[in-house]
């Protein structure tokens, strides 16, 4: 068995019968770019004095933040990652990110910074 770690605080059974169930939540279904209302903003907390753009509240799979932030990234010609429903792209590219998500059919807006 290699779900150990979920089963972990698991008070052990004398029951031969029984058969343990994880609970697994369903992943959320990916909304329509028109239908996402992201926030971009400019982060420096935590980062050693380096200025990161987040892309924040993605609502949809892993794999479509994954893409989504792939071509943020290619776009803008920098790195960053994808994960826990936003985007971190390196440097200040507010504007340029607002633009490519305008264009791709999503509302956003610039938030705080």
């Amino acid at each position: 068995m290699s779900d150990w770690k979920e089963r972990l605080g698991m008070v052990y059974s004398t029951n031969p019968d029984f058969e343990y169930t994880t609970t697994a939540e369903p992943e959320t279904e990916t909304l329509a770019p028109e239908k996402q209302n992201l926030r971009v903003w400019l982060d420096r907390k935590h980062r050693g004095g380096k200025t990161v753009t987040l892309v924040k509240d993605f609502v949809g799979t892993d794999a479509d933040l994954q893409e989504l932030g792939r071509m943020l990234k290619s776009k803008c010609g920098v790195g960053g990652s994808a994960k826990d429903g936003e985007i971190i792209i390196q440097g200040d590219h507010r504007d340029r990110v607002v633009d490519l998500l305008t264009k791709a059919g999503y509302r956003c807006k610039k938030a705080g910074g």
